[in-house]
């Protein structure tokens, strides 16, 4: 008796929600190198943040690659035939790959100083790219259908909500002392951190009156040292503390925005972090 003992782990560990936050910032990032040909206040940005997209999906890219126990594995990504299409992380290794060679092309033409259509074009087709990244760690979750919290289709949307939230906090420090970027990116990180404010009320609603599991999941994501990181970081001083904080009048100068940019970018991490990790705590219960 007692000599086969299960012990229950956690099958995504906390590397993936570095990725994640990474991830996200990259295409918030894009958005922003994109907006930049919409927006003539962007324009000071739109080399910068490009540059910092391409160097966090590098950095990304070799947290992945790390996290495999063959690391040379990820030259099959680069194989079509040994891809299987029907998985959504093949999707999204596709998507990585095509999004970092549209983004070095896009990048050699504004060394090249090259502002002509062309440019715009490539800046465009790195955008759209750039929105599947969070669509697919977002649906790489939504798939796991017996996971509380995660299965849900709203979870591709939170994690858009976050990718333009994480990189308009990144823009606005960027910024620096531009005015009129400044005011534009006001409006970015507020609407946008907002909209996960409203996605969290929404996920923490339907999840506490849900079934057992689900209960158990809500109870797991607001207590103990989960619930601090969720409720007390996450939701807390990097939601409701940064919107409140961009309504008052001192949000709107350059140094309530940066303290805003930077609890959003905290609480951004804290949330991808405990919603990763607290629906897997369950499993490792029973």
């Amino acid at each position: 008796m007692g000599d086969y003992v299960w012990f229950h782990d956690v099958s995504w560990h906390a590397s993936y929600a570095v990725y994640f936050f990474i991830i996200g910032i990259v295409a918030g990032l894009s958005f922003l190198s994109y907006g930049s040909w919409i927006t003539p206040a962007l324009r000071p940005l739109r080399e910068k943040a490009a540059y910092g997209s391409i160097a966090l999906l590098a950095l990304g890219s070799l947290l992945l690659i790390a996290d495999l126990s063959q690391p040379l594995r990820f030259l099959n990504i680069l194989n079509p035939a040994y891809l299987h299409f029907t998985s959504p992380l093949a999707w999204g290794s596709l998507n990585i790959v095509a999004f970092g060679v549209v983004s070095v092309l896009y990048i050699l033409a504004l060394v090249k100083r090259d502002e002509s259509a062309r440019t715009k074009l490539l800046a465009t087709a790195a955008a759209l790219l750039a929105l599947g990244l969070p669509v697919y760690t977002g649906y790489d979750l939504t798939v796991h259908q017996s996971r509380p919290v995660w299965n849900t289709p709203i979870m591709p949307v939170l994690f858009v909500a976050l990718a333009i939230a994480s990189g308009s906090a990144v823009g606005s420090l960027l910024a620096a002392g531009n005015e009129a970027a400044r005011r534009v990116l006001h409006q970015y990180l507020l609407w946008s951190t907002a909209a996960v404010g409203v996605i969290l009320i929404s996920i923490l609603g339907t999840t506490n009156y849900g079934g057992a599991a689900e209960e158990l999941t809500f109870i797991i994501l607001t207590t103990g040292t989960m619930g601090l990181v969720f409720v007390g970081i996450g939701i807390l001083a990097g939601t409701a503390a940064p919107v409140a904080l961009l309504l008052a009048p001192f949000g709107k100068q350059q140094g309530g925005l940066i303290v805003a940019s930077v609890l959003v970018l905290v609480g951004s991490a804290a949330l991808r972090y405990a919603l990763l990790m607290g629906p897997q705590q369950l499993q490792t219960l029973y």
